[in-house]
């Protein structure tokens, strides 16, 4: 895969992600060491939904027009040196393009990031606002980011008014934009390390007459190490989350929510491979937050995801497959999630690109069989800035 044949909202998405600011941006202000620049990603898909589920009251075909895995977003990012410190700061506001669903013409604004950061020689310190550490790669290396992905209709996905969710549930969680205070090691060195203090999650059970507390944050880390083996790029990464969640009710069972990612992607020409996964405990097999959860002491979870990606001029062709398993608290009984899937893209220049993305998304019970197959059809087109 050839960075300069991507649209550039993959990189400036990336990068923003990954604290280096964003690079597929328009510079507004760039004077005296100073620099002010916005960045953006819209997009839009015909999508097609052909549902299977137990009872003729759910099985469906229905049509609509979503954005995709990623919502529309606008970005703004400030940099300025100040002696053998460079400040920088970045905003990014989220918005669905499907809030007439329910909400009429209000359109409601998810800010995911708004951070500061301070570089030096030593490496970088973000605080504020950004996406987290657990899974972080694990997400940003999905071929399905700038596609469609799953939709299922069990996890209301389908009807609803937000993103699909990808591979979401089908190969990793989503690592939840938290606050915190993170430090990266200098960008240069192949060997990186990130380390953050996270606000932690409430992950106690409901129950009890006492208040749940953490006596120490979240704590993430992520380690990655990118090298060249002749003419074979390799990234390959681990990442993890640790969190313990008290409660002064003394018959309420404390909670430790730990979760580990990996994975390897390798790149020779135009063909890359990916393969990754995690194992978590204690924590939702879909939202490192939780998502208000109960028992998350009984959940444990794990996944994977394999991807070819073959880039062929302008074209880029990927297949996909992934797998969830949890212990049964999310859906009732012990589940595995499953979607197959291949996207087909055409950068049309460096600013558009056309996109069409089939998925197979099947639900197994471990007792009950199979309790979902929905095929998702969408094509559709993003802009980017």
């Amino acid at each position: 895969m050839h960075n300069n044949k991507r649209l550039p909202l993959t990189c400036a998405l990336l990068a923003s992600l990954a604290g280096a600011g964003a690079q597929a941006e328009i510079k507004l202000h760039d004077d005296n060491r100073t620099t002010f620049s916005t960045d953006g990603y819209i997009n839009a898909f015909y999508v097609h939904n052909d549902v299977d589920r137990p009872g003729d009251q759910f099985d469906r075909r229905q049509s609509r027009v979503k954005m995709g895995f990623l919502p529309n977003w606008i970005g703004f990012n400030f940099s300025r040196q100040v002696g053998d410190l460079k400040l920088g700061a970045r905003s990014s506001f989220w918005v669905t393009i499907n809030d007439s669903e329910t909400n009429g013409t209000e359109t409601g604004i998810d800010v995911r990031q708004f951070y500061g950061t301070i570089d030096g020689g030593w490496g970088q310190v973000l605080i504020g606002k950004d996406f987290g550490l657990f899974a972080r790669s694990n997400i940003l290396r999905d071929e399905l980011l700038s596609g469609f992905g799953q939709a299922s209709d069990t996890l209301g996905l389908m009807d609803g008014s937000g993103v699909s969710f990808g591979n979401i549930g089908t190969g990793y969680p989503y690592p939840f934009p938290s606050a915190q205070i993170t430090y990266r090691s200098p960008q240069q060195h192949a060997l990186k390390v990130a380390v953050g203090v996270l606000d932690p999650y409430d992950s106690n059970e409901v129950g009890g007459a006492g208040k749940a507390y953490q006596s120490a944050p979240r704590f993430e880390t992520e380690v990655s190490y990118q090298t060249s083996l002749g003419a074979t790029e390799l990234y390959a990464w681990v990442n993890g989350a640790y969190q313990t969640s008290e409660n002064t009710d003394g018959s309420v069972e404390d909670v430790t929510s730990r979760g580990l990612g990996y994975g390897v992607q390798a790149k020779l020409g135009d063909t890359s491979l990916t393969a990754s996964g995690f194992n978590a405990e204690g924590m939702h097999p879909l939202f490192s937050n939780n998502l208000g959860q109960a028992n998350l002491k009984e959940i444990d979870s794990k996944g994977y995801l394999l991807q070819i990606g073959q880039q062929i001029d302008k074209f880029r062709l990927a297949l996909s497959y992934g797998r969830s398993e949890d212990d049964g608290n999310l859906l009732g009984g012990e589940a595995d999630y499953e979607n197959k899937a291949v996207l087909l893209s055409y950068a049309v220049n460096d600013n558009l690109k056309l996109l069409g993305n089939f998925s197979r998304f099947e639900i197994d019970d471990k007792q009950a069989g199979e309790i979902e197959s929905t095929d998702t059809l969408a094509v559709g087109a993003a802009l980017s800035w």
